[in-house]
């Protein structure tokens, strides 16, 4: 039954109208695939918001309405899009057995208009003009892309195929009649559960750890492999995953595959804005010249794999997909809150090494070479050139995304404008000041109550305490979530005297007597400040302190504090600052101080 309704779903994925060429990489991972979503969504006629919600919504009706007798026959028909709507997607056809019919032969099931609408203007995930499309708004705050989503129920219902590599000729889909060569099914005994350390999962992955010696499609090319005359390929690709080449390998693969410039580095994770929260329509990037790999869709790919290898190894009865989907974007899988949406990237780095997800791309990059028609970033394209590809995407999404905390924008909680002009600060800093939040006393575990816990905080630093803004750098709630204050690149007004030379982080929560969750500390001591150093925003030697240490105060709590005294870069001993040096605006704002329902101590 439950692969019965994700066919019908995927079939909406796949369903194209003519239109012209946008975003080729992608468009030709889709095998030439040709949206005019424009057009599409002028002519539906949907009020849903995009909330994961609606998407659940849908999948329960269809749920209701799927006869189990029939839902395999129902499947194959909606799997597949109309002939006449040009090439498809060649992995989702390969991998996951996608075929082609006539539009008259697809017999729509009798959803609501607006649960049709609603599923067609999700099914594709797109970039385009500085909008995301295909993307809707999950329980916990975070943008999830619907397409990699199902794309990895699918693969994960299938049972996790692998494909033998290399291929013995060129392949064509199954549409063709052509049997998968050397295809078995895997379920590997792994759990989504928290990850064993991110550097553990993110070691660095180089070309001779993955390098390549299995044919490829350059045959009457010039010399391809001029342009990385170092490159010494020694382990080839053996086989390709299924579930993550549908989700994860091949976008990696293609999005870093920059004609022969294979080194650069496309920008990945790049968030944004919706209209409004309560009824989201309009998802507006930070970056308008962002990638394909935002972090919606990498959210929405993580989601695949870790649902997908889930399924993967959950015997029949299987739970419905709404009923799944519920759980992961609520309370937890199975009652277990560590196997929820907000701890995403800790749960997908467990899933998989870099090493091993390096060759997941490079196998993806070779299967797509021998499909027919072959695309056109991967001719004259040697296994050398693709072993480099794939080792800096690996790279770059382990240490850049995966590593990296997620961090909720400042549109995301509701923040009010900054009153004023901000001031800029000088980077890299070197200090990280730890703070507790003190009032709000209870953590919060979930984004409605963290949200609104940052809202009262920017209430009273501006109306109350008179500042231009919330006064903290970053907040860190116990919802697997940080969020963004004034950032990473603006004055706060957090360690009076300091606030010029570091960042100011607060943990929701008062932290006299007892201890943050083990997922807030490890942000605050390990990913955070890694991953700023990692940007040029943090210097590599930074000195962390408590905020007592500069300024009279029992922040960030006893207890907390004296944890922080046990992390590798606490500083015991603080110079005094030169009085001169400190910020006219470090001045101009008042030190925290303990008053009676406040925010800061």
């Amino acid at each position: 039954m439950a692969q019965g309704v994700l066919w019908i779903l995927l079939g909406l994925l796949l369903w194209s109208d003519p239109g012209t060429e946008k975003n080729k990489a992608t468009q030709e991972l889709g095998g030439g695939l040709e949206k005019n979503l424009d057009s599409r969504q002028e002519s539906v006629a949907t009020s849903l918001p995009l909330l994961m919600d609606s998407v659940i919504q849908a999948l329960a009706e269809l749920e209701q309405k799927v006869p189990a007798a029939n839902a395999s026959h129902t499947a194959s028909a909606w799997l597949l899009s109309a002939s006449n709507s040009g090439p498809h997607n060649r992995l989702y056809h390969f991998l996951l057995g996608v075929q082609s019919l006539d539009a008259a032969e697809l017999d729509p099931y009798p959803l609501s208009p607006e649960l049709q609408g609603l599923i067609k203007e999700v099914a594709q995930h797109d970039v385009r003009e500085g909008r995301e499309y295909g993307v809707v708004l999950a329980p916990d705050g975070s943008t999830v892309a619907v397409e990699p989503l199902l794309a990895g129920l699918e693969a994960g219902l299938q049972g996790r195929k692998v494909i033998n590599l290399p291929l013995d000729s060129t392949a064509t889909s199954r549409e063709a009649g052509v049997t998968f060569p050397d295809v078995v099914a895997i379920a590997p005994d792994v759990k989504a559960t928290s990850s064993p350390g991110l550097r553990d999962a993110s070691p660095d992955v180089t070309t001779a750890d993955i390098g390549a010696n299995s044919p490829d499609a350059t045959t009457g090319c010039p010399d391809v492999q001029a342009s990385l005359p170092d490159a010494k390929a020694k382990t080839p690709p053996t086989m390709v995953d299924s579930l993550l080449a549908v989700t994860l390998a091949g976008n990696l693969g293609l999005t870093f595959l920059q004609g022969p410039q294979t080194q650069s580095h496309p920008d990945l994770g790049t968030e944004g804005c919706w209209d409004q929260l309560s009824a989201p329509r309009t998802f507006t990037l930070l970056d308008p010249k962002a990638s394909l790999l935002t972090t919606a869709f990498l959210n929405g790919a993580l989601d695949g794999v870790i649902l997908g290898d889930y399924l993967s190894r959950t015997p029949e009865p299987r739970p419905s997909l709404s009923h799944l989907l519920s759980q992961y974007y609520g309370a937890g899988v199975a009652r277990d809150p560590g196997f929820r949406s907000n701890f995403r990237r800790q749960n997908g780095a467990a899933l998989t090494s870099a090493s091993i997800l390096a060759q997941q791309v490079w196998g993806t990059l070779v299967l797509l070479q021998r499909l027919e028609p072959v695309h056109s970033q991967l001719r004259c394209i040697s296994q050398e050139q693709l072993a480099q590809v794939a080792a800096n995407a690996t790279k770059e999404f382990t240490e850049a995304f995966l590593g990296c905390p997620a961090i909720h924008p400042r549109c995301r909680w509701g923040a009010a404008p900054y009153q004023g002009r901000p001031t800029p600060l000088q980077l890299p800093l070197g200090f990280l000041y730890v703070h507790h939040t003190y009032v709000p006393a209870p953590p919060c575990t979930d984004f409605a109550r963290c949200a609104a816990n940052m809202r009262s905080m920017q209430r009273y630093h501006q109306d109350t305490q008179g500042w231009k803004d919330i006064g903290y750098s970053f907040v860190v709630g116990s919802d697997g979530y940080v969020y963004e204050g004034r950032g990473w690149h603006w004055v706060g007004a957090h360690t009076l005297g300091h606030n010029s030379l570091g960042f100011g982080v607060a943990i929701v929560g008062n932290y006299t007597a007892a201890l943050p969750t083990e997922a807030a500390l490890r942000t605050v001591r390990d990913t955070l400040p890694s991953c700023a150093v990692r940007a040029g925003l943090l210097r590599p030697d930074y000195a962390l302190l408590g905020h007592r240490q500069l300024v009279r105060t029992d922040c960030p709590g006893d207890a907390l504090f004296h944890l922080l005294r046990t992390w590798p870069h606490f500083t015991a001993t603080v110079k005094p600052r030169p009085a001169r040096s400190v910020s006219r605006r470090s001045r101009r704002e008042p030190p925290p101080r303990t008053l009676p329902a406040t925010d800061l101590q």
